[in-house]
């Protein structure tokens, strides 16, 4: 099962199975394949704000 990770800004949980498909990041993208400038799609904090859950 592929490792979730939970921005501790607002909670919004990044699920490799979903994806981020409205920023380019069809399912099945690993949270390490998002590129570093990738912000949290809820509330903008930087990926560095994000800790795997």
């Amino acid at each position: 099962m592929p490792q979730k990770y939970q921005c501790q800004v607002c909670g919004y949980v990044y699920d490799p199975d979903v994806g981020d498909p409205d920023n380019g990041y069809p399912a099945g993208t690993a949270f390490e394949d998002l590129l570093d400038d990738w912000d949290c799609p809820l509330c903008g904090a930087p990926k560095s704000e994000f800790k795997p859950i």
